[in-house]
């Protein structure tokens, strides 16, 4: 029997149906499971005292284990820092009929050690005793740079893909919508997840992912998924018993026989819970093979996701909304006409405004959202979250109370467009979307626009019409009136309020916007 090396820690675990897939092959998740516990057990035989996961390098997987094979881990300390720990692991599968041995595996993961009450830690070097670990050593400080590098990269990136969460886009032709994707989970953090100061393991969060991952891969592809590799697990902050994780996944992207997918990971507890305010405390990225019968199958192509996307999508779709034919007009008092459209159960909405003002300056003042409660009732306030550009913004917007009800509130992008070369017509378009960072609040409606926005078209050098649009949604209508007369006196008034706006920008009651 092999005896572990000093410093090193062997598991062995005998692969049952408990631990397999309905194929009968080891469960990712399982495996991940059995690799944090040794290197756990690996970093506290070294440190001492317990130790918690901080992250786990890229992984690659080169065997599938099947019932009834062996699965041998080897976890030992590379290298030691002053408070953390690389630990490098080495995962084999063996068939006990042959004896034959294969490789599945090789990972490195860090561990932090928890100091015991004031007490400070400072981790005794590793001792070097083979050439392979004075080898393991000096790459170990090599793979560092290479984590921090890749922390600052996707603290990046999360900081500009968390701005474009909820996103629908114009399909290309032969794409797929990684839409029916989406997948929400959620798991109570009971003491059996966790260690004995009740912090989850990671090990069991890791787990958690690929499960939920998993089920959003089978859903683009009617196939045997397999994990193929995983991008870097970073615990960004501890979960302890008593939580709520909630996991959310959604394919990223697709390369010919592998699929991407991403999987974000929050902890509530039982007062975040109730006020729908969680700590973000991972996400990874997960690749996947699938196979029909042996053969890997080749992936569709997804439709991508990117901020042009976004942003021209928004302008696009008011665009097509004012081009659409139908029309019909309802009122037309002085400077202004109101036009509706149905078709089938929706209704939307045309306010056309002929201003004495040049549409430059009324371009200016309608693109800037935080104006919009000076003159319009139905917004009482409207405040920048972010700027996605610079000529995107997001905005998280209040209503007033209607009928008694809660008020409403609503997270948009705004897309603004000045003309192109030689054109006369500017664009502020606007469309919901759903941020992580602005959940729901208890206190208020979540409302959605679907479509909405202003183009204004220049006369001449002193003049302009301004054109609002919006395809009106069920949580809108409230704020009209119930018949159809009452509702075009509330657009008209607020009309009439945004053309005084435009057109005397500098009276008493809008000095404060400059």
């Amino acid at each position: 029997m092999e005896r572990p090396a000093p410093g090193e820690v062997l598991m062995s675990q005998a692969i049952q149906p408990a631990h397999a897939t309905a194929r009968g092959e080891l469960s990712a998740g399982q495996l991940l499971k059995w690799i944090d516990a040794t290197a756990c057990l690996a970093a506290e035989k070294h440190a001492g005292v317990s130790c918690v996961t901080a992250s786990v390098d890229d992984i690659q997987f080169e065997e599938t284990a099947r019932i009834g094979q062996v699965i041998t881990i080897k976890a030992k300390v590379t290298r030691a820092f002053s408070t953390s720990m690389e630990i490098g692991i080495k995962v084999m599968v063996q068939d006990v009929l042959t004896g034959i041995e294969k490789l599945v595996s090789v990972a490195f993961s860090t561990f932090v050690a928890k100091a015991v009450g004031k007490e400070k830690i400072h981790l005794k070097p590793v001792t070097l005793l083979t050439e392979q670990d004075h080898v393991e050593h000096n790459l170990a400080a090599e793979r560092r740079k290479v984590r921090l590098q890749h922390e600052e990269t996707f603290n990046n990136l999360m900081k500009e893909s968390s701005k474009l969460d909820d996103l629908i886009f114009d399909e290309e032709e032969g794409a797929v919508s990684t839409r029916g994707t989406s997948v929400q989970s959620i798991e109570l953090v009971l003491p059996p997840h966790a260690n004995h100061h009740g912090n989850t393991f990671g090990g069991q969060i890791m787990a958690w992912m690929e499960t939920v991952a998993t089920i959003s891969a089978s859903r683009l592809c009617r196939a045997h998924l397999f994990l193929k590799s995983v991008d870097m697990f970073k615990f960004r902050g501890p979960s302890t018993v008593g939580d709520r994780l909630v996991f959310t996944a959604i394919v990223n992207n697709t390369f010919q026989t592998c699929v991407e997918v991403g999987v974000r990971v929050e902890a509530f507890d039982c007062q975040e819970w109730a006020e729908g305010r969680g700590r973000h405390i991972n996400s990874a990225f997960l690749i996947y093979n699938a196979a029909d019968k042996e053969n890997l199958i080749t992936f569709p192509r997804i439709q991508p996701i990117s901020k042009a996307s976004l942003s021209d999508s928004n302008v696009e779709a008011l665009k097509k909304l004012a081009a659409k034919k139908g029309w019909e007009v309802t009122s037309a008092v002085e400077k202004i006409k109101i036009y509706t459209l149905e078709e089938h159960d929706v209704l939307s909405v045309w306010v056309e405004k002929h201003l004495g003002s040049p549409a430059h300056l009324a371009y200016h003042l309608l693109s800037d959202f935080t104006k919009r409660p000076l003159w319009d009732p139905h917004f009482v306030s409207c405040e920048v979250i972010d700027w996605v550009s610079e000529d995107d913004q997001l905005y998280y917007i209040t209503c007033p109370i209607v009928n008694d009800d809660k008020p409403k509130d609503v997270v948009v992008l705004v897309s603004r467009r000045k003309p192109l070369k030689d054109g006369s017509t500017y664009t502020v378009a606007v469309k919901s979307v759903m941020l992580p960072s602005v959940p729901p609040s208890p206190q208020y409606i979540r409302s959605e626009i679907i479509c909405a926005g202003f183009l204004i078209h220049a006369i001449d050098s002193n003049s302009c019409i301004v054109s609002y649009f919006n395809h009106v949604s069920a949580s809108i209508l409230p704020y009209f009136a119930g018949n159809l007369g009452g509702w075009s006196k509330s657009i008209e008034e607020t009309a009439a309020s945004c053309i005084r706006f435009l057109e005397n920008p500098l009276d008493d009651g809008f000095i404060s916007t400059f």
